[in-house]
């Protein structure tokens, strides 16, 4: 129906890495790298010669810019849909919903359908980059723009309620992050999603199958959309489970370092790196990282104005649709990393051929 990008990949392990970079240029913290399972403010210690800054920690200062705060500037709108968020409103809002700051994400653990939350919350907060800026967060702008999935139909309904930028994010089900057997610590080939679904790319199938064609009926996607299909990253090559000297068990999960484009590692974490995360007292995850990169992924775009059956070889990146989107709305800047030299972009006659 478009175009196949056979060298897409992402920028990091593990989710909320990627998901930041898409909207502000930024690399990895060691907490994001970790997907703030606290949610902190990042604490900036310096700035590096081209402009980034260094620090640890998840919530960037109202300093650091986004592709929000670009389109705001430039009088376009732009909304972030979330499915599940505020399912269950005594852990996050049904909009603008994170964690409060300096506690701990309770997100990560998702939930079943019950009486209290009758369709259940498989929302992650590290899936929504909106909410990792103060930019973002400390504006009425976030309530406005950053909301349930189910308010996506309605906007769509019209040429002038669509927003010029909008971003979805399933739940972790429909995402293919959970169930299918496939994740961490399931190894008897059962495991399912919260709700029951097998998830996986059963689960990706579906939810593509139900908003694809919703997106592409609308009136502002006939006129000049552009719809992009990406993953935040690939999978880790598998868990080695060992046990040291002194009967603690560690589940080791090696992610890959594939990457593309010359990608600058960054100025926060140096690489061999490795995060543990305790289970109990007698087991821990050890999570390795050998380089930057989050793996290569492919991607699909689909727009009238790109031939069906179009094949792009061409490597790119996260920071690369970025880039794209910034030069897509003629953005004064390219934020982060998007600024590389030499990052290859969409815009090019080899994609937009028509």
């Amino acid at each position: 129906m478009g175009a196949l990008f056979t060298q897409y990949f992402g920028m990091g392990h593990a989710s909320l890495t990627n998901y930041i970079a898409m909207i502000s240029g930024q690399p990895v913290t060691p907490e994001t790298t970790g997907d703030c399972t606290t949610y902190k403010d990042f604490v900036q210690t310096g700035t590096t010669a081209d402009g980034l800054p260094i620090g640890t920690g998840c919530v960037y200062p109202a300093s650091v810019k986004t592709l929000p705060d670009q389109l705001k500037a430039k009088g376009l709108s732009w909304r972030g849909y979330m499915e599940d968020m505020g399912n269950d409103p005594t852990r996050e809002s049904a909009t603008c919903g994170h964690p409060v700051l300096g506690t701990a994400d309770q997100t990560n653990k998702q939930l079943a359908p019950s009486a209290a939350v009758p369709k259940g919350d498989q929302y992650a907060s590290r899936h929504n980059p909106f909410v990792y800026f103060h930019s973002i967060i400390d504006s009425p702008d976030c309530n406005t723009n950053v909301v349930a999935l189910d308010k996506l139909e309605a906007d769509l309904a019209k040429l002038e309620t669509t927003p010029n930028f909008a971003f979805i994010t399933p739940n972790v089900c429909n995402d293919g992050h959970d169930g299918d057997g496939t994740g961490v610590g399931a190894t008897d080939g059962t495991h399912r999603c919260a709700d029951g679904n097998p998830g996986g790319l059963t689960q990706i199938d579906a939810f593509l199958k139900t908003w694809v064609p919703k997106i592409m009926a609308s009136e502002a996607f006939k006129k000049d959309g552009l719809l992009i299909i990406n993953f935040d990253e690939n999978a880790a090559s598998g868990v080695v489970v060992t046990t040291d000297a002194s009967g603690k068990t560690h589940y080791t999960v090696n992610f890959g370092d594939e990457a593309c484009c010359s990608q600058p590692a960054g100025p926060n974490v140096t690489y061999p790196y490795t995060q543990t995360f305790p289970i109990s007292a007698t087991a821990q995850y050890d999570l390795v990282f050998p380089a930057q990169g989050g793996g290569r992924t492919g991607a699909v775009m689909i727009s009238p104005f790109i031939k069906a059956g179009t094949v792009v070889d061409t490597p790119h990146n996260h920071y690369s649709l970025l880039r794209s989107i910034e030069q897509t709305f003629v953005l004064p800047e390219y934020l982060g990393y998007a600024n590389q030299a030499g990052l290859a972009s969409f815009a090019t006659p080899e994609v937009f051929a028509n």
